[in-house]
């Protein structure tokens, strides 16, 4: 059985899976327990898996748990705990979500996209997130102001 260690959040987990190739997905709920981070297609289209690796949007439905070993990995519960990020206060300013469901994987490729130096609406056409509640409205508000 493969072991591996995953920076997630700032710590470290040694972590035993089945295989190579169990997408790191499934690790983080599973394994470490961290559910923030959401199961939606499974083909990366959606990205409600989306976390950070090496500070860069990831799809982590089928992103092998092999090649992520050794990076820093950031989920939505590392992001801010105190949902300080100014995403995150934004998105609680405007009521973005509705069900919540695709919500941390938004979060996550705005955080992503504001790491890498994106403002406003160049934020929003960098996030290709699917939300099938349809609160683009109300996303597109809030990344306006980051």
């Amino acid at each position: 059985m493969p072991s591996y260690t995953l920076n997630v959040n700032g710590r470290d987990h040694l972590v035993n899976v089945s295989s190579e190739s169990m997408p790191l997905l499934w690790v983080l709920r599973d394994v470490i327990g961290l559910t923030g981070t959401k199961y939606g297609c499974g083909i990366e289209v959606c990205g409600a898996c989306t976390v950070l690796m090496n500070g860069q949007p990831e799809k982590s439905c089928k992103l092998d748990v092999s090649s992520a070993a050794g990076k820093p990995i950031t989920t939505i519960e590392g992001l801010s705990p105190d949902r300080s990020h100014p995403a995150q206060q934004a998105w609680i300013a405007l009521q973005v979500p509705q069900c919540g469901y695709c919500q941390s994987g938004m979060l996550m490729s705005v955080a992503g996209a504001m790491k890498a130096g994106h403002h406003g609406s160049e934020i929003a056409s960098e996030v290709k997130n699917v939300c099938v509640c349809g609160t683009y409205q109300r996303i597109k508000q809030a990344v306006a102001g980051l």
